[in-house]
């Protein structure tokens, strides 16, 4: 008679009969009654999967929720960055500087720069030294050997004329090439007259002037040299010489056209000259100044930058409706397909959530009866949570009441600096997005312990049941070992037949 087991796998919840006991089965080959193997298999399966399908659920549980709060601890730091451009009251001491003529020079703020107007007069920019050698006979006429040092300012370099550059091509190129050349261009120029050496300077200023000598202790090079006292052999077509300007009427001098030691907190780029026209070039080859005179100064304005400052607070607003959206997906529930969000009635997001609403609707106490909320400076809220700027209310009240507009997101119980404060107390080692965390993580841990321990428990029923049901296939073997023995003794025996009376 044959018995049959049914267990349920842990993928499927289809009933399979397993045969036990039966002669002709093909898993009884070689004289085995029981499949062992396979009947242990399908026992163990059928044990384990309700715990399984357990530590399945809550693991996928965990996950989701470890996934969430990760979200949200992201949203909330992008959010925070951009409190960063308006938390302080220095965020709303943004100045920009503007020049009343552009050709004369223009102008940009760091720290440190004062409100107010400069009168700005240009009298000569800052210029590089270029210098023309009288004619060659040509390009490849040929030079004496010898040496030839290079200063530019207190830096100098040597070059080698010999055959392999002793023409004036061979010359440029290898004052161009030569080691520790600190800004000195050599270029030849072809004329009606022949070839000319021409050489530039990198360098603006005065001290930044070109010499050139002889250093072999000969004379051989003597038409390449140039140096005070000794200006035959060159033209000059533009003198090495400082910008020369005043601000306010007090003078300076610069090396550069670029100037950020003059005026505190501002740096000046000076364009042209001022005069009639209100622009000018540099020196011409004497080296004298630029054309034009100071008595038509340009103006330079430092002002608080109004658009700089609503840039920031626009971004505010745009990153506090991108946390409202994650927020949202968080806490979400989708009446239609029953499907809800993985934070849905969390308290520690509702709490977060609260805090927040808090700071963004509060009155701030700036000085000001006008301007002490969000809403009274343009920025309202729209039906869906979002918050939207009004860009012309908020340009008024700036320039109405700067410093109220600063006190409202900057000082003491501010906006920005409320939230500020808030999110890193939520994201600090401390906060309740960490302690969930945590939380979290131990749970994760505490699921693969329990994964691990069930693992431990089946390999020991496994062994458990393959050595109770060998001992039964060996038992269930000899049975049927002597029971086919008995059929064939009996089969053996004469028959007996009965007689009839």
């Amino acid at each position: 008679m044959a018995t049959a087991i049914t267990s349920t796998s842990n993928s499927t919840s289809t009933s399979t009969p397993v045969s036990i006991a039966s002669s002709s089965s093909a898993a009884a080959a070689g004289g085995s009654v029981i499949n062992v193997s396979s009947l242990v298999s399908q026992l163990v399966a059928a044990t384990r999967a309700p715990q399984d399908a357990l530590i399945s659920s809550q693991t996928q549980t965990v996950t989701t929720q470890i996934s969430a709060v990760g979200t949200l601890k992201g949203a909330l730091s992008t959010f925070q960055s951009a409190l960063a451009a308006i938390d302080t009251p220095s965020s709303f001491n943004a100045l920009s500087a503007t020049s009343s003529n552009s050709s004369v020079f223009s102008a940009s703020t760091s720290t440190g720069a004062v409100p107010g107007s400069y009168s700005v007069a240009v009298s000569q920019l800052a210029q590089a030294q270029q210098l023309v050698s009288t004619a060659f006979t040509g390009a490849a006429a040929t030079l004496a050997n010898g040496s030839l040092q290079l200063s530019l300012g207190t830096a100098r370099f040597s070059v080698q004329v010999d055959s392999t550059d002793n023409t004036l091509t061979g010359l440029a190129a290898a004052i161009n090439a030569a080691p520790g050349n600190p800004g000195i261009t050599a270029t030849v120029i072809n004329g009606t007259d022949g070839a000319h050496l021409l050489l530039s300077s990198s360098l603006t200023g005065a001290a930044n002037s070109i010499q050139v000598a002889e250093t072999d202790g000969g004379t051989a090079l003597a038409a390449l040299t140039y140096g005070s006292g000794n200006t035959a052999n060159y033209t000059q077509d533009a003198a090495a010489q400082d910008a020369q300007f005043s601000i306010s009427g007090i003078p300076y001098t610069s090396a550069s056209n670029t100037v950020s030691d003059a005026l505190n907190g501002v740096t000046l780029t000076l364009l042209g000259t001022t005069g009639t026209g209100g622009s000018g070039s540099g020196g011409g080859s004497s080296g004298g100044s630029g054309t034009g005179s100071s008595s038509a100064p340009a103006t330079l304005t430092i002002s608080a930058d109004g658009a700089t400052i609503q840039n920031n607070v626009s971004a505010f607003v745009k990153a506090y409706n991108t946390l409202v959206g994650s927020i949202s997906s968080l806490n979400s529930y989708d009446s239609t397909s029953g499907t809800a969000g993985p934070m849905l009635g969390d308290a520690m997001l509702s709490g977060i959530q609260n805090g927040i609403r808090s700071a963004l609707y509060s009155v701030v106490n700036t000085g000001s009866s006008t301007y002490n909320s969000l809403a009274s400076v343009g920025i309202t809220t729209n039906s869906d949570g979002t918050l939207k700027l009004n860009s012309s209310t908020f340009a008024a009240a700036l320039s109405s009441s700067p410093g109220a507009v600063s006190a409202l997101f900057s000082g003491t119980g501010g906006v920005a600096a409320t939230l500020n404060t808030q999110i890193t107390d939520e994201l600090g080692a401390g906060g309740a997005i960490a302690s969930r965390s945590q939380t979290l993580i131990k749970q994760e841990n505490g699921l693969t312990q329990q994964t691990d321990q069930l693992n431990a428990q089946m390999s020991a029923l496994t062994a458990s049941l393959t050595r109770q049901y060998s001992q039964l296939n060996a038992l269930l073997s000899s049975l049927q070992t002597t029971s086919a023995y008995l059929t064939q003794q009996f089969a053996a025996l004469p028959q007996v037949q009965s007689s009839k009376g």
